[in-house]
Order: C-alpha cells, then structure tokens, then sequence
C-alpha cells in the first residue's frame, strides 16, 4: 500500500455493542491484521446529549471481552474540541466556511417556496440561504460552502465506483451545529487525519457520508483513506440493527459464538475452541483485497 495501515473502530456510546456493532468492530480488525496494521478504537462522544453515562467503558469490555484490544489506547472525541476548532478555523480562512441563521422551518419554508418537497425526518438539503450573508440573523451554525463543487467519486472496496453530487444531493451541510456541538463529518475528518488512518473499515450505512467527507479532507488539504463498506445485520422487519431502533445488547456469555456469528456475517467461517484461536484463524481467512460478501 505503500504508508502502513491504520485502521479504527469508532463507535457512539450512546448504548453498549449489539450484534451489528460487534461486525464492524470485527471487520475492521480482521482488515487492520490481515494488512500487518495498526488497529485503533476511538470513542465518538462528540454528540454529548445522546451519549448514555458508562456506555463507553460498557464498549470497551465487550470489545476486550471477543479479544479486540487496540495497538494503542483509546482516544475521546470530548477531549478533541480545539482541533475541531482548528480545522473550522481553516476552512474559515480559506472562504471555504460561513455561518448560518437558519433554523429548520427556514429551511423547510425556502425548500417549499422553490417547489421542493422533502419526506419527513429526512435530511433536508440546504439551499445555500446564508452563502451570502446572514441578512441580519444571528449566527446559529457553520456550513461548508459546496457550490461549484464536481460530483465526488470515490472506490469503495467492496461497493465499487460510487459518486455523489453533494451540493444537489446535501447542500452546505453543517461543520459546527447550532447547540455548539461539533458535527460528525468534521470530527470524523480532522481524527482519522490526525491518527493516520489509512483505511475506514465500517458498516454500509455509513457510506452515504463518504462524499461529504472527501470533499472536507480536500478542503483542508488531508489525505484521503481508502473505504470498505461492510454489510449490515438486519432485525426481523428488514432494517439494520441498532441502538435507535431497540437492537439488544451483545449477548457474551461465549465470545466465541458471537465471533462466530459475526464472521458469518462477514464470510469467515472459522470453528474454534478459544477466542484468541478463533481470531488467529480468522485473519487468514481474510482477504487482503478481494472484499466480503
């Protein structure tokens, strides 16, 4: 590859590992030791209200619990603001971030004068109200400026070529949020710089922020990763599991089975007596390029 592999895990303790979480934790892993790199697990508290007191330390105990410790100790989005503040401050000096008014009826108002409907708790795609000038409001939020920007491509190695035009598709999307809570995409952006993060390895539906993300990362002239885009686990009505939708926590009572149960998600098929067994013969089953299934 040409810079070593790094790789994370990046969970939300807004609730403790379920069996959706416990395939990325592991895909990410298996990516991570196949390539002979760095495995990273960072806690992305950034998003304050929504995070559960002892999630994070519940996380680590399963993660430690199925042998997936990290090569170093983990890191807290909550103990990174003044990087995110850096990265802000850049895009704000480069013309490439302003600040906006609006709250949600004002958009949905502009969005209905133009004829645009949306479904309801949707992203609603900003139409660029406050590129201009905030004509008189205060400022609530930051929003990269992304008119005039091409259709992102990016290679997802199991996904193949996708493409997303963020300007039609998102519009400005926010970086510093109206409550004063750092925006996922930006965080994300300035972390995975920051720790060398030459692989994302996480679920599939994550993949919608892919786009938004490259074009942070060309904004603020950072590299940018190679992705892969694991499949989910889907609950018995046909959405993916998670912690909105109730999904139950990880049952450890055997590592082992739930490693089991994951790796079939992921297409490693493996019996083994011992945790640490089981994942030494998972690694080499993984394959380095071809994706899973």
């Amino acid at each position: 590859m040409g810079t070593a592999y790094t790789g994370r895990f990046a969970p939300s303790p807004t609730g403790p590992l379920h069996a959706g979480s416990l395939v990325a934790a592991l895909g990410s892993w298996l990516d991570a030791r196949a390539h002979g790199g760095r495995w990273l697990v960072r806690i992305e508290d950034v998003d304050g209200p929504r995070c559960v007191a002892g999630a994070d330390r519940v996380i680590l105990q399963q993660l430690h619990a199925c042998g997936l410790v990290p090569d170093e100790e983990p890191t807290w989005q909550s103990a990174r603001t003044a990087h995110y503040r850096q990265a802000l401050d850049s895009l704000v000096e480069k013309g490439r971030a302003y600040p906006c008014g609006c709250s949600r009826k004002d958009i949905e108002d502009a969005l209905a004068a133009r004829g645009h409907g949306h479904a309801r708790n949707t992203e609603l795609v900003y139409p660029g109200i406050c590129r201009s000038g905030l004509r008189g409001k205060p400022a609530r939020a930051w929003r990269l400026r992304t008119g005039g920007t091409a259709p992102v491509e990016w290679d997802d190695r199991r996904l193949g070529r996708q493409s997303q035009d963020v300007q039609s598709e998102v519009g400005d999307f926010v970086l510093l949020r109206a409550d004063g809570l750092w925006a996922y995409q930006l965080a994300v952006v300035a972390d995975d710089a920051a720790q060398g993060v030459t692989d994302v390895v996480r679920g599939e539906d994550l993949a919608d922020n892919t786009a938004r993300q490259v074009l942070l990362q060309r904004a603020l002239d950072l590299p940018t990763p190679r992705y892969l885009h694991l499949p989910l686990v889907l609950g018995a009505d046909g959405e993916k599991l998670s912690k909105q939708n109730g999904a139950a926590p990880l049952d450890l009572a055997s590592p082992v089975a739930a490693l089991e149960r994951a790796g079939a998600v992921l297409g490693v098929a493996v019996a083994s007596a011992s945790t640490a067994e089981w994942l030494n013969a998972a690694v080499q089953r993984w394959p380095q390029d071809k994706p899973p299934p």
